[in-house]
C-alpha cells in the first residue's frame, strides 16, 4: 500500500481516519511477532512505503489497523477446483 502524502496524513488514512489518540501503534517487534517475519522484513516494508509508519526517536511505530490491512490485500486465495 503505497501511499503518497505528509507521515501524520498517511497515518491517519491508515488509521481509517481515527484520532491519533485511538490509533493503536505497534514496534517493529511486533509487528514482526504479528507478520510471522523479521524485523528486516518489516524495516525493508516501511522503507519502501508499503507499510506507513511514523518515526519516534531512532525507531519506527506502525498503526495495528494498517498491518491488519497490508495482510489483507496481501493474502493470497487457493483455488481448489
Amino acid at each position: 500500500m503505497a501511499v503518497e502524502c505528509g507521515r501524520f496524513r498517511c497515518v491517519m488514512a491508515a488509521a481509517g481516519e481515527r484520532p491519533l489518540n485511538e490509533v493503536q501503534f505497534l514496534t517493529v517487534a511486533e509487528v514482526a511477532s504479528v507478520m510471522r517475519v523479521s524485523k528486516m522484513t518489516v524495516y525493508r516494508l516501511v522503507h519502501s512505503g508499503h507499510l506507513p509508519a511514523i518515526r519516534v526517536g531512532r525507531s519506527f511505530r506502525v498503526p495495528e489497523q494498517a498491518v491488519h490491512e497490508y495482510l489483507r490485500e496481501s493474502y493470497v486465495g487457493v483455488d481448489t477446483a
